[in-house]
């Protein structure tokens, strides 16, 4: 602090402060929450604040990018940076920024429309490059925001305005075209696991790289209860299996069933501790550096086999930022006299 005197001289005085921890309301904005009462985007937005707290996230070097779709509203309703951008290319820009400014910790949020019809191709780019940012995909098998039509995630047989006799297409899945796409981190949750989503997104935010996490949220208007085959609270135990590393993948209510891989063949198959001499020993124990087991996970399928949860995979190497700025920087090493003005006013014939 400076104070100035009669005779213009300045004394000098040091004021120690304290930094003020922030709580999960000091990320949340005063714009009034537009989403339909019920919606799971509430519980996300408040998994994220609540991430935010834990983290002790600067919002000065925070920001949220979307795009289109109910969720894209999200950067409304956090105190960070925002940026609520055009249909599908939310990774594009999210990209840029993150090429601009390093610093900068970025999370895109983007539906499952926007990410997989329109920005499929921009969420394949940032996921094989490997931008470091974390990308929370927003499942609701369905197109909110303009009434109810069938997206890309909507299963076989979805009536909507736009599949009134029901959806011929097959659906993809968003965790398995991460996988597919070169995804580094891959990760799911569900929009009512306050506990369990906030640790997730943490694990999203500790990883050097682009970071997808996939989380399974109703639509309480246009698609009521999609999930409930193994996210309703009663059937629970039975149908979600968590990944945690180095963990037994077990399962049910009484923690005694498991998956096991079938002999001489590249599958899984469920098994029940305790019956025709299978043990603990018997159970995969989970790893998520083997992307192999990550598919095989992701692509168990309710009621058959129980929806994996948590940490799928996680394998880091370098980002793509981080190649860009020492591709540049060993460039300007090799001809530091280079001059852009210079070589744009020296003719009409360039020499590079």
């Amino acid at each position: 602090m400076f104070i100035k005197g009669d005779g213009d001289a300045f004394a000098t005085m040091n004021v120690q402060t304290f930094p003020v921890k922030l709580k999960a309301k000091d990320y949340a904005t005063d714009q009034e929450i537009r989403w339909c009462p019920g919606c799971g985007d509430y519980a996300i937005v408040r998994a994220m604040q609540n991430t935010m707290a834990e983290l002790q996230a600067p919002p000065e070097k925070t920001v949220f990018i979307s795009g289109i779709g109910c969720a894209a509203r999200f950067p409304y309703y956090m105190a960070t940076y925002g940026f609520h951008t055009i249909h599908g290319r939310a990774a594009a820009i999210a990209t840029g920024t993150k090429l601009a400014n390093p610093e900068l910790d970025v999370w895109v949020i983007s539906g499952d429309g926007d990410s997989l019809s329109i920005g499929g191709n921009h969420l394949m780019h940032v996921l094989r490059r490997n931008v470091d940012l974390q990308y929370i995909l927003f499942n609701n098998e369905i197109y909110g925001l303009t009434k109810g039509q069938y997206s890309p995630t909507s299963q076989v047989g979805t009536r909507s305005p736009s599949s009134p006799l029901g959806s011929l297409d097959n659906p993809v899945s968003g965790t398995e075209f991460a996988l597919g796409c070169g995804a580094r981190f891959v990760a799911r949750g569900i929009d009512t696991q306050l506990k369990r989503l906030p640790e997730i997104f943490k694990r999203a935010k500790d990883h050097h790289g682009a970071s997808f996490v996939e989380v399974f949220q109703n639509c309480i208007v246009y698609n009521d209860g999609v999930f409930d085959n193994f996210a309703k609270k009663s059937v629970a135990d039975d149908q979600q299996i968590l990944c945690e590393q180095g963990n037994p993948l077990i399962f049910g209510k009484d923690k005694d069933k498991g998956l096991r891989l079938v002999h001489n063949q590249m599958e899984l198959e469920v098994v029940t501790i305790g019956e025709n001499g299978i043990s603990i020993d018997d159970i995969l124990v989970h790893d998520e550096t083997n992307k192999m087991l990550a598919y095989l996970l992701a692509n168990m399928k309710s009621p058959l086999f129980p929806t994996a949860i948590g940490v799928l995979f996680c394998n880091p190497s370098e980002t793509y930022e981080s190649a860009v700025h020492k591709q540049l920087q060993s460039e300007i090493q090799k001809n530091p006299e280079a001059d852009l003005n210079a070589l744009l006013r020296q003719g009409s014939t360039w020499k590079v």
